[in-house]
């Protein structure tokens, strides 16, 4: 086992987006910095993330698009680092992207225009990184009546056949950035919380955030058996609606619709989805009974609804009546059927957890952190950034944005 110790001024632990860009910013400034990776590579996420074209920001950033204990606390970040600003760097450097639906702005060809457009910029700037790196342990020299602090940061990295280099490396400034625990296989851990509850920072309930459902009663078969079919719908859970794809699964449902509206979830809450978008279903079938009487009500929801699904719906609210027409329905059971068809009630009984969660909702504290330089205010020297920090972003481009925009008011002080 080899050692070795060196100094640097900022050390980041975690090089996914906000790592990457606080580094670059960091070391533009003339910091020395080093960027510590655990996993074979870096910025994995950014990789697979958008299915592989990166969901890279958002053309609305708003506050009102993040979830914290604190709701004011990303602003400051927010319009001191703004999309405009990533989508200035993504055209200097020549990527290709376009727009989609809800502002959403994604790569032409490849994430991994974005991820070298990172690394690149970091090499300029001087940025040493390293992978393969295991953490074995922080101290912090100094104190808080002081001013002054310097941390010792211990890991070791994984040589060729077996051999590992023991490394202590001493900085002044330590930015955590470590993410969280979405997608383990992705490198998401709780290092950042451990870290945290090291100095006495606080850490709010954590739990999987834009995440598909699943069910335990009778809906899940019905899921099984429609799974692939997918739909525009809108769905409402608190007081939260949103209006997007749904998709059935063979464990329940998912589609970007129901990972939105999973950060609104609670375990026992139920979800309504309305299936006819813009369209009051009652009064519907009430009109298509008087010009369409003669026929069954099944191929007259055809024409909006896939037929498998209006299959299924059949079986669950008019199954004595499948073959019946219209016109024998009474005015009360279309508009009970059309009530449904607006606002089927579903509950789930789980998400599929942090397996598959795009994010972490909860993390560090916003309370203890500085909102314009993401400093732990009892803790010198000390910065969280990205995930791990108690701020989550809608789907669609904003938590990459975040991740941005904390990275780089790090990167400005550090």
């Amino acid at each position: 086992m080899q050692a070795s110790s060196t100094n640097y001024d900022v050390i980041i632990l975690g090089a996914g987006a906000a790592g990457l860009l606080c580094a670059a910013t960091a070391a533009e400034r003339g910091r020395r910095v080093l960027l510590l990776e655990k996993a074979n590579k870096v910025g994995k996420k950014i990789l697979m993330s958008g299915g592989g074209r990166c969901n890279f920001t958002n053309q609305i950033v708003e506050p009102t698009h993040f979830l914290s204990g604190n709701p004011h606390f990303c602003k400051s970040a927010l319009s001191c680092y703004t999309q405009w600003d990533f989508i200035a760097m993504v055209e200097r450097h020549g990527i290709a992207y376009e727009a989609r639906k809800h502002g959403q702005l994604f790569c032409v060809h490849s994430a991994k225009d974005i991820l070298a457009m990172l690394l690149e910029e970091c090499e300029l700037a001087g940025v040493t990184i390293k992978t393969h790196c295991q953490m074995g342990g922080i101290q912090s020299v100094g104190s808080a009546e002081t001013g002054v602090s310097r941390y010792t940061v211990k890991f070791q990295t994984k040589l060729q056949q077996g051999v590992s280099n023991s490394e202590s490396l001493e900085c002044e400034s330590l930015v955590v950035a470590t993410g969280a625990l979405s997608i383990p296989s992705l490198g998401g851990s709780g290092l950042g919380y451990e870290i945290a509850g090291q100095f006495g920072l606080a850490v709010t309930q954590r739990h999987a955030g834009l995440v598909p459902f699943m069910f335990s009663d009778a809906v899940k078969p019905l899921c099984e058996r429609l799974s692939g079919i997918a739909l525009e719908v809108e769905v409402t859970c608190n007081g939260q609606a949103f209006t997007e794809s749904l998709l059935f699964t063979h464990r329940g449902l998912s589609g970007p619709v129901i990972l939105q509206i999973s950060n609104y979830w609670h375990p026992g809450d139920e979800i309504a989805v309305d299936l006819l978008l813009g369209v009051n279903a009652g009064q519907w079938l009430l009109e298509t009974k008087q010009d369409h009487g003669k026929s069954s009500l099944k191929p007259l929801l055809n024409h909006k609804l896939p037929k498998a699904l209006v299959n299924e719906l059949a079986l669950l609210w008019w199954s004595e009546l499948i073959d019946v027409p219209l016109a024998e329905f009474s005015d009360k059971r279309l508009l009970a059927i059309g009530e449904k068809l607006n606002r089927w009630s579903l509950k789930p009984s789980a998400t599929e957890g942090y397996r598959t969660a795009e994010v972490t909702l909860g993390g560090v504290d916003t309370d203890a952190i500085s909102s314009k330089t993401m400093a732990a205010k009892n803790q010198p020297g000390l910065y969280f950034i990205g995930e791990v920090l108690d701020v989550t972003g809608h789907l669609g481009g904003f938590n990459f944005q975040w991740a941005w925009s904390s990275g780089y008011s790090a990167g400005l002080v550090v």
